[in-house]
């Protein structure tokens, strides 16, 4: 672990009569804060800590398609955008949605290269999937990305079969539109395969918040990125529910914020969120790839950065403060933030 991360989250147990609760892990992690300008606000940690960015990056990935006029060149309208920036749930109205891009694109189901898995319905609502169930690449989380990377294929009549080729012309616009969108510095950018077998990039925490920052502010912004951006800000703003899903955390961190934040998880603990009103970034690592501790930090911030209302302290409280319970659903212990924000040192 890089001696930079500092201790962002604890988590505790204990609670039995005459005994306080004890600190029984420690998350390490690190948090950037950036402007659209691209000046560091604030931070914990390493700013600069190159993180493999997960399904943070989503919106960036869609800029190829957005940048190409194929929301108007194929009918894709706010609700299609959405699920491209998604790791959605595979709730009925996000199936329908993915089933409905792939036709436009003249693309079936069977070209999507994504992968199966248990869709995350279920564990956001605490159900067990059916013991005969089979899924379908379309209920993957990352379907609506997929289905939007077959959509770029279709308007520039490239190979679909090799879409998630690190060479194809796709995966080149994305990490070119990537690094510009982020600000990437030379030779910062790393590259490896994701969860859903597409090409995924790490890249510095601040390169992230910035991205964010500049997706907040959308065709607000400045750079001729700007309208792009704007089309897909307004599309996730619009549709948070697609963006996640019900019971899922982003979803309920921009519920808490109409119109204003912009929330997106990544795996392996990485936490995004766009701030509109106030033009900032936020982007968090957590070093063990604990996803609570990412979500808990980060609303921790939103907190330290005076951002948060009461009524949204309110709402966030089960995510900034979440309850540990055991199989019986007796209370065992809490998670809380113990991260400390620091202002960026000024140059000598």
């Amino acid at each position: 672990m890089s001696p930079m991360h500092e201790i962002l989250v604890e988590t505790t147990r204990g609670g039995l009569p005459g005994q306080g609760e004890h600190v029984e892990n420690r998350h390490a992690g690190s948090v950037a804060v950036v402007d659209a300008s691209g000046r560091l606000v604030a931070s914990a940690g390493d700013p600069d800590f190159v993180s493999f960015t997960r399904s943070t990056i989503k919106p960036f990935q869609a800029l190829p398609f957005v940048l190409a006029g194929g929301p108007k060149r194929l009918g894709f309208g706010p609700r299609e955008l959405a699920l491209m920036c998604a790791s959605h749930s595979a709730e009925p109205m996000h199936l329908a949605v993915v089933a409905g891009m792939l036709e436009r694109a003249g693309a079936s189901p069977a070209r999507l290269q994504c992968g199966c898995h248990v869709p995350l319905r279920f564990a956001a609502t605490g159900a067990s999937p059916p013991p005969d169930e089979r899924f379908t690449e379309v209920e993957n989380n990352c379907s609506g990305k997929h289905a939007g990377f077959l959509a770029w294929c279709a308007l520039h009549g490239a190979p679909m079969d090799g879409y998630l080729g690190f060479d194809h012309p796709l995966q080149r616009a994305i990490r070119e539109r990537l690094s510009q969108a982020c600000e990437v510095p030379d030779g910062a950018m790393r590259s490896g395969i994701d969860g859903c077998s597409a090409p995924n990039h790490a890249i510095p925490l601040r390169s992230l918040a910035l991205g964010y920052a500049r997706l907040g502010r959308g065709a607000d912004g400045d750079g001729a990125l700007a309208p792009a951006l704007g089309e897909l800000s307004a599309a996730m703003f619009a549709h948070p529910e697609l963006v996640s899903g019900t019971g899922r955390q982003d979803l309920a961190i921009m519920r808490a914020a109409p119109g204003e934040w912009i929330a997106k998880a990544g795996a392996d603990g990485v936490q995004a969120i766009a701030v509109r009103s106030a033009g900032l970034g936020i982007a968090v690592k957590i070093t063990d790839g604990n996803a609570r501790a990412a979500v808990t930090a980060a609303i921790a911030v939103l907190d330290a950065l005076g951002l948060t209302s009461a009524v949204q302290r309110e709402a966030l409280a089960p995510l900034a403060r979440p309850e540990i319970r055991n199989a019986r659903g007796l209370r065992v212990g809490e998670a809380r933030s113990v991260a400390v924000l620091n202002a960026p040192r000024s140059s000598p």
